[in-house]
């Protein structure tokens, strides 16, 4: 039985249940248990602490992880990085209070910054050469500067509405974060084929985000045309229709180019376009 251990509860968790849910394998949705068996794959889902899963998959509690590349570093323990996951983005960020005259890293120099990751925040310092007093502590980290507590906070940014609410600026980006799997180093060889089942359900939901499968008519005097600006991947199906002239072309294309690609083959004739959501996509 292959061990997971993930968040217990927040956005990381929802976004890591949602995971698994569409690689097929089915979880319970109890939130009281620690431990909880898969009903159709041969795995067991521990529920722990953020900063608790870089340690527990180092030493073995658990075979695999699912953290924040945040929490990787910071805990700084002996697991390896399988690959990220492309969810639960964000960045760890240096906010001062709104309206203070920010000329660049020196303005940390002799402040006291606030943080729940020291480690990362230290390196930082000094890998930019900045003399700062860093205060570890728990929770709000974000009210600290409004408590006299301190003059900066380095903390965890998503959308940025928390630094707003508390009368704070993001001046400096220190390290990009998302979701990684991680992996204990020793894991026994018999648990193996089961990680590398995992990782291609994984992989296949992966390949199928913020993907769209096409279907469109085309007239056969402009298919070359249509056909040069297609993605895919590998190259677009082309069917010839009952009706004679005519073609049925078929490709995937990424949401972010979907619209300019489309607004294209309008233009080259293309008819009757329909878009597909893909859920898995093996390659």
């Amino acid at each position: 039985m292959l061990r997971i251990a993930v968040q217990s509860k927040g956005r990381l968790h929802e976004d890591t249940m949602a995971l698994l849910a569409e690689t097929g394998i089915k979880i319970g949705s109890s939130k009281r248990t620690l431990l909880e068996k898969a009903g159709n794959f041969p795995i067991e889902i521990l529920y722990l602490r953020d900063d608790d899963i870089p340690q527990c998959v180092a030493t073995g509690v658990a075979d695999l992880g699912i953290v924040g590349m945040n929490e990787y570093v910071e805990r700084d323990e002996d697991a390896r990085i399988v690959q990220p996951l492309g969810f639960s983005k964000c960045r760890l960020s240096l906010a001062i209070p709104k309206g203070e005259a920010y000329d660049g890293l020196q303005w940390f120099n002799s402040r006291k910054i606030a943080t729940s990751y020291p480690l990362i925040l230290k390196r930082f310092l000094k890998e930019q050469s900045i003399s700062a007093e860093v205060h570890e502590i728990t929770g709000s980290v974000e009210v600290s500067p409004g408590i006299g507590l301190s003059d900066a906070i380095f903390d965890i940014v998503s959308s940025g509405s928390t630094l707003i609410s508390n009368n704070l600026v993001e001046v400096e980006t220190v390290m990009q974060s998302e979701a990684i799997l991680i992996a204990n180093k020793d894991i026994m060889p018999e648990k193996q084929a089961v990680v590398d089942e995992l990782l291609f359900r994984i992989e296949a939901v992966r390949n199928a985000q913020d993907k769209k499968y096409v279907l469109m008519n085309v007239p056969s005097d402009r298919l070359d045309d249509v056909v040069a600006i297609l993605p895919g991947a590998k190259s677009p199906t082309v069917m010839p229709l009952a009706t004679k002239g005519w073609n049925s072309v078929h490709t995937v294309i990424d949401e972010k180019s979907f619209w300019t690609i489309i607004g294209k083959l309008k233009e080259l004739g293309a008819q009757g376009i329909l878009v597909v959501p893909i859920e898995k996509m093996i390659l």
